[in-house]
């Protein structure tokens, strides 16, 4: 296999951390000796251990002479949560090291590779698998370089732009697979927020609901200018995101005025858009008033990346351009 098929299955490995390991970012790693997979890892829940930590202890010796494929360069400063990912590699007899990105964190930037390279290990930086990781890392690098969670706004709507009939019936738009699927994004999520009218309206629980992922629930945020509930974390506006410093993937689930209040503060960096193949006409539309004066500031500012079927349904996915 080649250096771009070893990084990709790191780069795997390191969305089973997703929404998990803050403070620390998600990172995979897979070492790889005579082209087989000696070790494998990805942060852990609560930041430790490292992706690479796991992998070398699950190498044992054959990380000697070994290529360590890691979405992310190894930290290169001490902590006293546990070492840092510099040393072990080095400590291993690791040969060579294919890394996806620079660390922007300050504690390392660029000198976790200056370090293995004095040490006479080979270093590779990969960009070709750079924007991969980046969006791998997407969270944790918002709270790194914008001190705010990445914000994903969902929709699910009919043909033409409805989330319910006109009497509030919205029960069920979309069909069971859809709905799973938004369920396993809510498990990639640290946090899932909703207005106070989706809150009075639907009594929502917004937990997990596929088998094995119940312990992936979010932590439930409310935006209301009145006080949460138990069991609720309240946000007077949109902006109010910044003091949620321990979020990386905020999920806005509802309603159509509080997608429009995100929309409107420019605090959503991805859309995904689930269409059922049903037309209302007179109902709930999904977005409430945006403030526009004219279409010409609404071009260009989203791309198309990913379109699915998922049943009877289908999904797009949206990222700020």
């Amino acid at each position: 296999m080649t250096d771009a098929r070893w990084m990709a299955a790191a780069l795997a490995l390191a969305e089973r951390g997703r929404a998990r390991t803050m403070p620390n970012p998600n990172v995979g790693c897979v070492i790889v000796r005579d082209g087989k997979v000696v070790g494998r890892g990805w942060t852990q829940p609560g930041g430790r251990p490292h992706a690479e930590a796991m992998a070398l202890a699950q190498a044992g010796e054959q990380a000697q002479g070994a290529t360590a494929y890691v979405t992310l360069e190894p930290c290169a400063h001490q902590s006293p949560r546990g070492p840092c990912c510099t040393d072990q590699l080095m400590v291993a007899g690791v040969a060579r090291v294919v890394g996806a990105m620079i660390d922007p964190d300050p504690r390392t930037s660029g000198d976790g590779y200056a370090r293995l390279k004095a040490a006479g290990i080979e270093v590779h930086l990969l960009a070709s698998a750079t924007p991969a990781a980046r969006r791998s890392l997407a969270g944790w690098l918002m709270q790194l370089e914008r001190g705010r969670p990445l914000v994903t706004l969902k929709l699910a709507t009919s043909l033409d732009g409805c989330i319910a009939l006109a009497n509030g019936e919205s029960q069920w738009i979309t069909g069971e697979q859809a709905r799973a699927h938004a369920h396993v994004e809510r498990a990639r999520h640290d946090a899932i927020l909703v207005g106070r009218g989706t809150f009075v309206a639907d009594q929502p629980r917004l937990d997990v609901r596929l088998p094995g992922l119940e312990d992936r629930s979010p932590r439930r945020l409310l935006l209301s200018s009145t006080a949460a509930p138990d069991g609720w974390h309240g946000l007077t506006e949109p902006e109010a995101i910044v003091t949620l410093n321990d979020v990386q993937y905020l999920l806005v689930e509802g309603g159509a005025q509080a997608a429009a209040a995100f929309l409107r503060a420019g605090l959503v960096d991805r859309l995904l858009l689930y269409r059922a193949p049903i037309l209302i006409g007179r109902g709930k539309a999904c977005l409430g008033d945006l403030g526009l004066t004219s279409l010409v500031p609404t071009h260009g500012q989203w791309q198309h990346v990913d379109t699915r079927t998922l049943g009877i349904d289908t999904l797009d996915v949206y990222e700020r351009a």
